[in-house]
């Protein structure tokens, strides 16, 4: 029999769970959000806080014979515990699931999913716009470069920033190829996206600059809607070009020059390149009103 007070057309009106956490807490739909190479992104609910979440899980025993996958997976799950910044995704529970040898965290989601695509759906973008997104994203890198210890992305592109359109916040996820450096900022390791790769990353003997030669490729494809050296077919092409110091095609169809300026100032040599705060600073995003911080 049911239990008292228990009203089954409420079950049937109801849009049903996937799964739930242990907790009870949050629940996971059937919709896929995003899927990547360690984990896949499903739509979530916070039944306590009446919100939206995105529901991350990887199968582990995908990666079995992979352990530098999950340890990624780890390493982005215990940064984003520790972190507290309005333009760094924020994480609200972590839990292994033992039965389906599986790990699942539920971060905050972003209504409008990943600066690429929302800015392939909108198309006719102002300066001001990509001015006010960069000096989020830059909040972003400041927090994480000037955090104890350091901490750099290595994989930041647009797919992995984050937009809720309707308010124009901006928020950097997906820090599973991030490494926590010690005092002399220098790392030794080599992981990334190639198109948007620094060319020391190649060496392997870096420092949080190459977060800023990044984000300079991401300014790149959000004034072009290309993607950084989409004119070669081989990541072999790109990284001869990137070692050559050759830069991409699409950095002479940034119509705006001004914006053009900014971008190679920031993939420029790594001894020239400024940090996320100097930016900041920078004529440049210094003339758009900062009201984006209320947002």
């Amino acid at each position: 029999m049911p239990s008292e007070g228990f009203d089954p057309s409420d079950q049937e009106d109801r849009e049903p769970f996937v799964e739930v956490d242990p907790t009870g807490r949050f629940g996971r739909y059937s919709d896929l959000l995003g899927s990547g190479s360690v984990k896949k992104v499903y739509r979530g609910f916070d039944q306590e806080e009446g919100r939206d979440v995105a529901w991350n899980q990887v199968r582990l025993k995908d990666f079995r014979n992979d352990p530098a996958a999950i340890n990624r997976l780890f390493s982005e799950v215990e940064l984003l515990q520790n972190l507290n910044n309005e333009n760094i995704i924020v994480l609200y529970s972590v839990w292994r699931d033992m039965e389906h040898d599986r790990m699942n965290f539920i971060t905050e989601a972003c209504a409008s999913g990943n600066l690429r695509d929302y800015r392939k759906k909108h198309r006719r973008v102002s300066v001001k716009a990509l001015k006010k997104w960069s000096r989020q994203i830059l909040r972003g890198l400041d927090y994480l470069h000037t955090h104890e210890p350091c901490i750099i992305h290595r994989d930041l592109n647009c797919s992995n920033i984050f937009i809720n359109g309707n308010i124009g916040k901006v928020k950097i996820g997906d820090l599973g190829l991030a490494t926590v450096v010690g005092k002399n900022h220098a790392a030794h390791s080599l992981l990334g996206t190639p198109e948007y790769m620094a060319p020391e990353l190649y060496e392997e003997d870096y420092t949080e600059l190459v977060d800023i030669y990044s984000f300079g490729m991401c300014l790149l494809e959000m004034s072009t809607l290309e993607i950084p050296y989409s004119e070669c077919d081989s990541i072999a092409k790109i990284f001869k070009k990137v070692t050559s110091g050759v830069k991409p095609q699409a950095i002479d169809k940034v119509g705006d020059p001004e914006v053009k300026a900014f971008i190679e100032r920031c993939i420029g040599l790594p001894r020239a390149r400024p940090s996320a705060a100097d930016l900041l600073k920078d004529p440049f995003l210094l003339e758009v009103e900062d009201s984006d911080s209320a947002c």
